[in-house]
């Protein structure tokens, strides 16, 4: 009988068209599931992945379970599978789980972090995981709506509508932003998210925070949800996977509502 490891991976999503495998493009789910066929001698090891990634997003701790036959010991996979993947993507850590466990159903939550740089870096490998736009003329409005966004709710504004036929009701328990003299990052932790459904929050945040979206719209999404809205999508080179949660943690907690001074309230 196989053994079920639990594998923590990272990769710039530069050169993938995203996580699940294709037959004519690369793919993260099929680099891996290459990689552990040239360990079992040709055996198929699939991988089943946390969540999918679209084309140009990147994960720092995207989270898969694979089933491996027991000639494969689970503390040696990672050096043996990243000397047989490509630079862009590595197995950070593998550990047996036992097998109820599964990288999608078992998932509790995800954070997700997009990242702004108001110009091209100096150094390129600074910018690898970093969208480069220009700063937002109206900052504070941007961070009033940031904060408002977590909830339950419908999310069908925020995705695109070849999805929206499923179910669109998320939880997001809690939002940051951390400003930085050269950029900004949002960071977004829920329970899961739709398909470009944070790329897509931020264009809308950024368009408010450049005075091209007004803050009616923006509650207008939020409260009356229409599959594929017209909202811009963010570029995929400033989202990154940070972590996939399969216990509790206070960043999965809704927040308690907002006391709100009068400058918050006046934006609805």
């Amino acid at each position: 009988m196989g053994t079920r490891a639990k594998l923590t991976i990272a990769y710039l999503g530069g050169s993938y068209s995203g996580w699940q495998r294709q037959d004519n493009a690369r793919t993260v789910q099929g680099d891996l599931e290459r990689g552990l066929a040239k360990l079992t001698g040709g055996h198929h090891v699939a991988v089943v992945g946390a969540g999918r990634t679209d084309a140009g997003v990147h994960a720092a701790g995207q989270v898969a379970h694979v089933d491996l036959p027991t000639a494969i010991p689970v503390d040696v996979l990672p050096r043996t599978l990243n000397q047989r993947l490509g630079a862009d993507l590595r197995v950070r850590a593998a550990v047996t789980v036992s097998d109820d466990f599964h990288a999608r159903r078992s998932a509790l939550g995800k954070h997700y972090v997009y990242r702004i740089l108001w110009r091209e870096p100096g150094l390129p490998w600074l910018g690898a995981r970093s969208a480069v736009l220009p700063p937002p003329t109206e900052p504070r409005t941007l961070e009033l709506a940031c904060r408002r966004l977590p909830g339950r709710r419908d999310w069908a504004s925020f995705t695109v509508p070849d999805v929206a036929h499923r179910p669109t009701i998320r939880s997001i328990f809690r939002t940051e932003v951390v400003w930085r003299r050269t950029g900004l990052e949002l960071h977004f932790f829920g329970e899961g998210f739709l398909r470009y459904q944070v790329r897509r929050m931020v264009g809308a945040l950024l368009e408010l925070g450049c005075g091209r979206m007004s803050t009616r719209r923006f509650a207008d999404l939020l409260a009356h949800p229409s599959p594929g809205a017209s909202v811009p999508t963010a570029p995929a080179r400033g989202l990154t996977l940070e972590r996939v949660y399969y216990r509790a943690s206070e960043k999965l907690t809704l927040p308690a509502p907002p006391k709100g001074r009068e400058e918050d309230a006046s934006l609805w």
